[in-house]
């Protein structure tokens, strides 16, 4: 299975946009992907029309609750797992206990591996796995890294959006070094462009310039739909999908897919209903110890 941290410790970069948005146009693609909401906030959570604060199952209970809360009852990571409505597409949901989790996981043996060592019981049942990072370079953050493949880091394109950009590069080196010689991949995701401003153009030519091949082919244009469609629990391409923002997470999807932008984008109707699930749940094959 591979695993994309998506990471940013500084907040408002369309971070969590582009974890729901990208989980989705890759299961439209008919990729089976896992969509993990590491953010106590729980906004990718909401972006699939779940309340966190009513989820009894969430990623907390499989990593920190299994390991340094005794009140918790254990769950197993796959009895968390929930499904989205989109063919192809599950959820770990998140709340607010997992800012607690993090201080309960300090306590533990090898606190870096807990999220691998639970991912590694499920990643038969994925092609891929992203995980949507709280916006700090906390242990949740370290542990995320720790059980990727891949990192992407979303970066708006605006000159104060580069701020702590080396300080997560420079961790992202470590932990490869140190914890996970499996991080080989680490690419940038400029966000909230707007090609028509001479400030947006120049950011995003500086960045090509130093970053080089790092840096996605595929840009996310700032997009009002993209802003809209949380509140309505959906992603973009059911939301809008011939929107702007539709179409350029669906050319992010065939980059990381094939290596290069999605040429076509075919064609879809307006509740995108295709995408609804009707398919075989991607962890049937899957066992795990009863709840």
């Amino acid at each position: 299975m591979r695993t994309i941290a998506i990471a940013n410790q500084k907040g408002g970069c369309g971070k969590t946009t582009t974890a729901v948005n990208l989980a989705a146009a890759l299961a439209e693609a008919g990729q089976r992907v896992l969509l993990i909401d590491l953010d106590p906030q729980g906004h990718a959570t909401l972006g699939f029309g779940f309340d966190p604060e009513s989820m009894t199952r969430t990623i907390y209970n499989a990593i920190a609750g299994n390991n340094a809360a005794p009140a918790a009852a254990p769950i197993h990571i796959i009895h968390t797992i929930a499904a989205t409505g989109v063919r192809n597409l599950s959820l770990i949901p998140s709340n607010i206990l997992l800012s607690g989790g993090e201080l309960e996981l300090a306590r533990v043996r090898n606190r870096e591996y807990v999220l691998r060592d639970a991912l590694d019981s499920i990643a038969d049942g994925f092609d891929l796995c992203l995980i949507d990072c709280s916006p700090s370079l906390s242990l949740l953050a370290i542990n995320a890294l720790v059980a990727s493949t891949d990192v992407i880091v979303p970066v708006q394109a605006h000159y104060y959006a580069l701020e702590g950009l080396r300080q997560l590069l420079e961790t992202v080196n470590i932990v490869g070094d140190r914890y996970n010689p499996d991080l080989t991949a680490l690419s940038i995701l400029l966000t909230f462009v707007e090609p028509k401003t001479a400030l947006s153009r120049q950011v995003e030519k500086q960045m090509r310039d130093y970053f080089g091949e790092l840096v996605f082919n595929t840009v996310i244009r700032r997009n009002i739909r993209l802003a809209e469609a949380p509140s309505a629990g959906r992603p973009i391409i059911l939301y809008d999908p011939n929107s702007a923002g539709a179409v350029d997470y669906r050319a992010l999807a065939g980059e990381i897919i094939h290596g290069a932008p999605a040429a076509e984008i075919a064609p879809h109707d307006e509740q995108g209903s295709r995408l609804w699930a009707d398919a075989p749940d991607p962890v049937a094959q899957l066992t795990a110890p009863t709840p």
